[in-house]
């Protein structure tokens, strides 16, 4: 009975903190408009794309960033899997197809893009070997520059 009432605890802790990532650009534009934040588009390669993997893993899912990233952006993420048992729907590719194209037209990967309310370019960076603090600092080092 412990033994299940740990996994049920680690389960919901998992749960209440992981990260919310929008995955429509007008939605995640209405929710920043309306709380004041930015919105960081992140561009992927979720199960092919190492450097992509490790920007998961080191900064998305680290608490500290998590706890900082809420109060600041709108986190909005497409996704480009390789994998059949990955793939997203024809609505959903065409949507991220559209954002690259005007986002990320090189095509680079992971390539994050921070972005005002109302989707005007305000920097961007890629995968760096830092922490999540710092990594959290570049990305409003973006706002800051342009107020």
């Amino acid at each position: 009975m412990k033994k299940h009432l740990f996994i049920l605890f680690f389960l919901f802790l998992s749960i209440a903190s992981a990260q919310e990532w929008a995955t429509n650009f007008e939605k995640a534009k209405k929710i920043a408009s309306e709380e004041k934040k930015s919105i960081v588009l992140v561009f992927q390669g979720s199960d092919w794309c190492a450097p992509c993997i490790k920007l998961e893993k080191e900064i998305w899912s680290a608490p500290t960033f998590i706890k900082s990233a809420k109060d600041s952006f709108v986190l909005l993420k497409a996704d480009f899997p390789r994998k059949k048992s990955n793939k997203l729907t024809e609505e959903q590719r065409n949507h991220n197809n559209a954002l690259a194209e005007k986002y990320n037209p090189k095509g680079y990967f992971p390539y994050v893009v921070v972005l005002t309310n109302e989707g005007a370019f305000l920097g961007a960076t890629g995968y760096e070997k830092i922490s999540p603090e710092a990594y959290f600092n570049t990305l409003t080092a973006f706002t800051n520059q342009n107020p």
